[in-house]
């Protein structure tokens, strides 16, 4: 039995290739991720929940994240690095791995650093058009680097770099879409929320809920409190307002599929994972691009969907309720034009990633 611990911060990604994986019966998985969702914040992270219920074996790591503003949390993740290290260190050498799948973020460098230490090969996926701070510093330690974008390979050594494509979920790529009798808004702000997002939601849900069917996934931020803010004002809305408004912390891949398979339009950050699943079942877009996000990462993907025609970007210091629901308007009302362009997207994608990425670190056992 050879075993492969995969690790980061992008579940969605994690989730298809380890689907893949599955399929290989000599391979046993083994997953290192976070314990909270965001720092000083008591909220599980998704991949806490989601990956045990996979029946994977999980263990929780204390990374610290290397902030770029200095908040109340700064000094305490940064003291967090070196343990975070430590405990990669132990569980590797405990587990033994043949090979390290790495998807970024603050999470995945001290397991990557610990794998490079203990000689344990790695390889790591890039899924922003720009490669992410975290994975330009991991491509030092790593054996191949797997990237989503072509423009993608030119941040990364060529004797390493490889293009694969994005994972998508095996659920998204076999969805049929469903008629509906009133346009579908998709509001989301990736595993974690998007506050910025939920607050302008709160002043136009009304409006929204006048012209539209809402779904609304607000994270579950114990700080912020959005999901019980928004569902405490719904519940003040008439009832066939009311009926209209689908709002949760959290939607499963099974909710996930349901809700895409109806939604008229997408809006939310333009994560990379959040921009290829758009793209991949030619839902028109409002992407609101996170403006702290490394080497404005987002806003690089969310470009990438402008200029096929399939995408409106809304950046976040324009930003206002007014902006947002006139936004939204405009996809639907010229959503045959917005839909066709991004059915055309689609074309744009490798829809096999996970299957090939999954090959890529099956072989990295054996070398």
């Amino acid at each position: 039995m050879r075993k492969i611990v995969v690790t980061g911060g992008h579940l969605t990604p994690a989730i298809a290739t380890i689907d893949e994986l599955k399929k290989y019966p000599e391979i046993e998985i083994i997953f290192i991720g976070r314990a909270r969702a965001m720092e000083g914040d008591k909220t599980p992270s998704a991949e806490s929940v989601v990956i045990p219920n996979l029946g994977i074996k999980f263990y929780a790591i204390n990374a610290g994240r290397l902030q770029r503003t200095f908040t109340r949390y700064t000094l305490w993740a940064l003291a967090k690095v070196p343990i975070g290290f430590l405990q990669a260190l132990g569980i590797l050498s405990q587990e033994r791995p043949n090979a390290v799948l790495s998807f970024g973020s603050y999470v995945a460098a001290p397991v990557v650093l610990a794998a490079w230490v203990l000689g344990i090969p790695v390889i790591t996926h890039e899924q922003t058009v720009k490669g992410g701070l975290a994975n330009r510093l991991i491509a030092r330690f790593a054996k191949k680097i797997a990237v989503a974008w072509e423009h993608s390979l030119e941040a990364f050594p060529k004797e390493k770099a490889i293009l694969v494509g994005n994972p998508i979920r095996k659920e998204l790529l076999n969805l049929k879409k469903k008629r509906v009798t009133r346009p579908v808004v998709y509001i989301t702000g990736g595993n974690q929320g998007a506050h910025v997002i939920n607050e302008m939601v709160l002043e136009i849900l009304k409006d929204l809920l006048s012209e539209f069917e809402v779904c609304h996934q607000t994270g579950g931020s114990e700080v912020y409190k959005d999901f019980e803010t928004l569902n405490a004002l719904a519940g003040q809305l008439p009832q066939r307002l009311q009926n209209r408004y689908k709002v949760s912390k959290w939607f499963d891949t099974a909710e996930t599929s349901e809700i895409l398979s109806r939604a008229s339009v997408v809006v939310g950050r333009s994560g990379a994972n959040t921009v290829v699943e758009t793209m991949a079942l030619g839902i028109p877009a409002v992407f609101i691009p996170l403006v702290i996000s490394g080497g404005d990462e987002q806003m690089k993907n969310a470009e990438v969907v402008e200029g096929l025609g399939a995408a409106v970007i809304l950046p976040q210091d324009r930003l206002t309720p007014k902006r947002l629901l006139a936004a939204i308007r405009l996809v639907i009302e010229h959503h045959k034009t917005y839909r066709e362009s991004a059915k055309k997207a689609k074309k744009a994608l490798r829809l096999n990633a996970a299957v090939t990425l999954a090959k890529e670190v099956v072989a990295l056992t054996t070398s």
